[in-house]
């Protein structure tokens, strides 16, 4: 039997902090999926006709009011989770360290707070990183995040 793959863009800015990079992140709330956790800024499905890259500048539009985004790819990630109804799942994750507007919460029933956050200190969060999104800061903290990932195999 085959299976979906459901697509998704992630959007991770970046900024130049005291400590060293720090990334936007929001607390999700009222989506019905991993709320009250710390999440990318942006993201969302990829709608059918559309570039992942596309889909990242609408979701950074949609929700967080910024636009003209030099996006960077960071890596696809392969992703399941055998406890979750969920299907196989890809996820394009892409920084940006400029853009046009400040950023700011657009969807307030979906985002209760956005926050910049050290990627040195994600631990100090009141509350836990969605874990795919934590494996790729982590791996953006190391330096080692290679252009493919797998998740929850």
């Amino acid at each position: 039997m085959r299976f979906s793959i459901v697509p998704a863009a992630y959007v991770l800015l970046l900024r130049e902090g005291t400590a060293g990079d720090e990334v936007l992140l929001q607390l999700r709330q009222g989506t019905g999926y991993m709320d009250d956790h710390w999440a990318s800024a942006a993201a969302g499905h990829v709608e059918r006709g559309e570039t992942a890259l596309d889909a990242a500048r609408r979701e950074a539009l949609e929700e967080i009011g910024v636009a003209d985004l030099d996006l960077e790819f960071a890596t696809a990630m392969q992703r399941t989770a055998h406890d979750l109804p969920i299907d196989e799942r890809v996820d394009f994750f892409f920084t940006a360290r400029s853009w046009r507007g400040e950023p700011r919460i657009v969807e307030a029933a979906k985002c209760a707070e956005l926050r910049w956050v050290p990627l040195d200190e994600l631990d100090t969060l009141p509350g836990p990183v969605v874990p795919h999104e934590r494996f790729v800061l982590d791996g953006l903290r190391r330096r080692d995040l290679t252009p493919l990932s797998q998740f929850g195999f």
